[in-house]
């Protein structure tokens, strides 16, 4: 009996030995999966390309997938909404950021409606947001300075938060696999369009009651949109 306990003893500290690595690598793979909140719990993407929190993060068992992009999408609408409330960006300059937003997003569009991103695909993709990155910060810091409580300011700032909980829902959908490559690519493709009416109403520096009701009818269809492609009861295969 004193024989067989020993054997078992021996045979578990090999286990725990092999075992070690595996868990220690895991561990380290999952730490790097946080986000820091900026206001509306939203990702903070920073000033300038690829630096601090603008640099985005892998999803664990998708490193290759499109979770890369839209977490961008998500912190770059949240740096343009911070900049309308402390004044650093007018309502003219958030409409015209708004743009470059409604180009990338088409362009995301384009390259996930047939699935999986090529290196190519996403490298470009990178280059777009790196230049809207700059455009931002460069914006933000400039002589020109907003008014956060004007009306107009206050309406392009409604609808620049939608657009980062838009993008956020679709992240999260694309995150936890309950959207794929094709239906995120489609989600891209509307909120291109609602970055573009934006653009449209803003760009003369002011956003009257009536276009903003426009850009809500838009918002409000989009939402309807994410909702059910969450929903449909397709999964994402989680390496594409």
């Amino acid at each position: 009996m004193t024989i067989n306990v020993n054997k078992l003893l021996l045979a578990s500290v090999i286990m725990m030995t092999l075992s070690a690595p595996a868990f220690a690598q895991d561990a380290t793979g999952t730490t790097g999966n946080q986000t820091n909140s900026g206001s509306g719990g939203l990702g903070v993407d920073n000033n300038g390309p690829l630096q601090g929190n603008d640099k985005p993060t892998s999803i664990k068992g998708e490193p290759l997938g499109a979770g890369l992009e839209t977490q961008r999408d998500m912190n770059q609408q949240d740096r343009i909404e911070n900049g309308l409330k402390d004044g650093q960006l007018s309502t003219g300059e958030a409409a015209k950021l708004e743009k470059g937003e409604a180009r990338i997003d088409k362009q995301e569009a384009k390259d996930m409606k047939n699935g999986p991103m090529t290196a190519q695909e996403k490298a470009q993709i990178q280059k777009e947001q790196n230049r809207e990155s700059n455009m931002i910060n460069k914006d933000k810091n400039n002589a020109v300075t907003g008014n956060p409580n004007s009306a107009s300011s206050e309406r392009m700032q409604a609808d620049v938060q939608r657009n980062a909980n838009q993008e956020q829902r679709i992240h999260n959908g694309v995150a936890n696999g309950s959207l794929t490559n094709k239906e995120a690519g489609s989600l891209e493709r509307g909120q291109s369009h609602v970055d573009r009416a934006e653009y449209r109403a803003g760009k003369d520096g002011h956003v009257g009651k009536r276009e903003q009701r426009g850009i809500q009818r838009r918002e409000n269809r989009q939402s309807h949109r994410v909702y059910n492609k969450k929903h449909n009861g397709v999964r994402r295969h989680k390496a594409k």
